[in-house]
Order: structure tokens, then C-alpha cells, then sequence
């Protein structure tokens, strides 16, 4: 790896320091002064997770249905630092964890006739998709479906547990890690996401306002929150950056892109933008962090194997920015081709060798589909500790 873990610390809360004194929303306000519960001050922030902090990406989705209290149940019981969510609107204004807000591929609505009547196409960030959404549903109709998985053909494994669980409010999310932090003696982290949320406020239901009255509720607003709020809308990590101080991270697809609400504003910048040193200095005045797609990190040629890295883990440090890269899987489909085992796309590859080349780069997390595997890797690269596989 690049760089040990207290020393790599020891430079990123250098950079933090000197670049972020004028950062929105990092100086304590009245949120930040309980130092109760979920973490208002004084249990100490994110730079006291495990470096590098292994991230459940919609739970454990490789191994029980994404975005289900089971699925993020077992993230935990594996030992995930954290745990994701992503949230999208009902048409009465509660957030629910849906990877989409179009819900076809995972739930079984496709089995209630009642509701056949309301698959309908859409433009969604530009993107014709047809199918149920949740912003045509009460919460209390949501409640009647099952979720299922989403990807049967790589894991179907997973489709053992098609209807066990409902499809969860983030409330209910926030009461689960409340209680499981409980039990546990330490606070449960999450990584929440806002998904479309330019789309969703144009529809009248903003995504950002309900979101920070429940991280209030709930004592997860102030900078030492455990929780990272996140979203692929720069715009809607500004929005949150006001209204409470939890830390946040700006998400950032293919480079050839641009973020939705840069398009809806007329904004030319695209990610190649945004991971310039320009780009990385303007989110930080903001954010806290960055969460890249790995290919921004090491780029993969036309037979889909690794090139060399690029610098944006050198530039996003030096602007005191943490760096949460997504998505490390197990299966071959998503593997880059090295680590590819067979020719099965399900079967797992050599998914240890991808993640320890990932690691290996001095990223500070990464989201996985598999937190085992993952933490497993993460072991060698957590200063103090003895490997479990050494």
C-alpha cells in the first residue's frame, strides 16, 4: 500500500485542518454541543473508523436481497464498519431504501394485480424507464409488497429469501441502528444516500428537508454523526451542508459524465472536472469526502484489466478529502478480468487480489457487496493489527 494508516491519517487531518476551516457546516453548532447518543459531539468522528472502513453497500447484497432489514442485519453481523442506504420518496413524503424508486425489479409488485395499473414510463435524469415507482405509492401500500433480488441471474442464491422482508422506511433503519447499538455497546454507522433528488423536488417532494428533520430525531445531525450522507448531486450535498453538519460525501460516476443537476443548470463541467484539482478544491469546501467509481482510481483498459492509477488519491488527500470508491464484488461479471476465475460470470473470482489492489492504492473505504470478503483483505492494511489470514 501507498501509505500507512496512521501516517496517511496523519496527513489527511493536516490537510483537513488547514483547508477546512472555512468548510460549510464543519464548525459546531447547537446540534454538535449534546454529545449524547448518536454521536452529537464528543464519540469522535469518522477519522476514528477503521482505516481502510469496509462498507456494506445495500447491506450484505451478495448474500440476501439489497436495501432489507435482513440484508443490512447481516452486513453488521459480518462486521461491516458501515452500512448503506439509499433513499427515495412515497407520494405521502416518507424516505424509504430503495436502490431505485422504480421498484419492478425489486419487489414482487409485478405479483399484485391491484397496482397493474399503474406501471407507467417515465424520464428519470433524462432516462426513459418504465415501470412502478415509489413516488406513486403510499407508504402504507409499499408495506403490502415484498422485496426480492434484483439480480437473480448472478445470484441466485440470494432468491432463497425472495419475500422475506418488507421493503423498510429509513425511520425504521434509524430505530434498527439505534437498537443494535444498543446491544452492541458502540454506535452502528451509515452511508445515506439521496437518490435523484433534483427529480423528486421538482415532483414537490425534496428529498433533503425530511431527511435532516429525521437525522435530528434521531441525534445524527452534528459533524460527529455516525452516519455520511451522500449523493451523485453535488447540489444536494450543498443543501445538506445547511441544514445539518454530519459529514458528507459528493459521489462521482464515469468521467465522461456530468452530474443530473449540473445538466438541469446549464453547469459544462463533467467528473473529469470534479477530480481535477480545481474540481476537488471547490467540493471540499462542502463535503468531507469524495465516493469515485474504482475506475477513476485505476482506470480499466478494452479487455477490462487495470491501467495505471491516477493521482486523484494523492490530489483528493491533499485537499483533505476522504475517498470511498464503490463497488468491490466477489462475483467474476465485476471483477476487472486478472482477478477473473473461469468463465462463469457468477462464480466468484480471485475478489481477495482485486480488493488488496484496491486497498493498495491508500483508499480510505470502499463499498462492497460483500463485507467479509472485504474486511478479510483490510486486515493487512490495519496498522496495529495481526492479519487473520498471516
Amino acid at each position: 500500500m501507498t501509505q500507512g494508516g496512521a501516517a496517511r491519517r496523519a496527513v489527511l487531518g493536516a490537510a483537513v485542518m488547514a483547508a477546512g476551516a472555512g468548510i460549510t457546516g464543519l464548525a459546531a453548532g447547537p446540534a454538535a454541543a449534546s454529545g449524547q447518543g448518536g454521536g452529537r459531539g464528543g464519540d469522535g468522528g469518522f477519522r476514528n473508523l477503521p482505516y481502510p472502513t469496509v462498507i456494506g453497500h445495500r447491506g450484505a447484497s451478495g448474500y440476501r436481497p439489497e436495501h432489507t432489514l435482513g440484508s443490512y442485519q447481516l452486513a453488521l453481523d459480518l462486521g461491516a464498519d458501515v452500512v448503506e442506504q439509499d433513499l427515495v420518496p412515497t407520494r405521502d413524503g416518507h424516505l424509504v431504501c430503495r436502490h431505485e424508486n422504480e421498484i419492478g425489479g425489486t419487489t414482487d409488485i409485478a405479483d399484485h394485480p391491484e397496482f397493474a395499473a399503474r406501471r407507467t414510463t417515465k424520464s428519470v435524469d433524462g432516462v426513459p424507464v418504465t415501470g412502478w415507482f415509489t413516488e406513486d405509492f403510499t407508504l402504507a401500500e409499499l408495506k403490502t409488497l415484498r422485496a426480492k433480488e434484483r439480480i437473480p441471474a448472478v445470484r441466485q442464491r440470494n432468491t432463497l429469501y425472495d419475500g422475506q422482508w418488507a421493503v423498510p422506511t429509513f425511520e425504521e433503519v434509524l430505530r434498527w441502528a439505534d437498537r443494535e447499538g444498543r446491544r452492541r455497546g458502540e454506535r452502528v454507522w451509515l452511508h445515506v444516500e439521496t437518490k435523484h433528488p433534483s427529480y423528486f423536488r421538482a415532483l414537490g417532494l425534496g428529498l433533503e428537508e425530511p431527511l435532516a428533520r429525521l437525522l435530528r430525531r434521531y441525534r445524527r445531525d452534528g459533524r460527529d454523526a455516525a452516519v455520511f450522507l451522500q449523493s451523485f448531486e453535488p447540489s444536494s450535498i450543498q443543501r445538506l451542508s445547511r441544514l445539518v453538519s454530519a459529514p458528507r460525501v459528493v459521489l462521482l460516476s464515469a468521467a465522461d459524465t456530468r452530474p443530473w443537476d449540473f445538466e438541469q443548470a446549464g453547469d459544462p463541467r463533467t467528473v473529469a472536472d470534479l477530480v481535477k484539482p480545481e474540481g476537488l478544491k471547490w467540493i471540499a469546501g462542502f463535503a468531507q469526502g469524495i465516493g469515485p467509481t474504482m475506475d477513476l482510481i485505476l482506470p480499466r483498459d478494452a479487455a477490462g484489466r487495470l491501467g495505471p492509477a491516477t493521482t486523484l488519491v494523492k490530489d483528493a488527500h491533499a485537499r483533505g478529502l476522504l475517498l470511498h470508491p464503490y463497488t468491490a464484488r466477489n462475483e467474476n461479471s465485476f471483477l476487472p478480468a486478472e482477478y477473473r476465475r473461469g468463465t462463469d460470470p457468477a462464480a466468484y473470482g480471485d475478489a481477495l487480489g482485486a480488493f488488496r489492489t484496491y486497498f493498495e492504492q491508500g483508499i480510505d473505504g470502499i463499498f462492497t457487496d460483500n463485507p467479509d470478503t472485504g474486511l478479510l483483505a483490510a486486515e493487512a492494511f490495519r496498522p496495529g493489527r495481526r492479519p487473520v489470514n498471516g
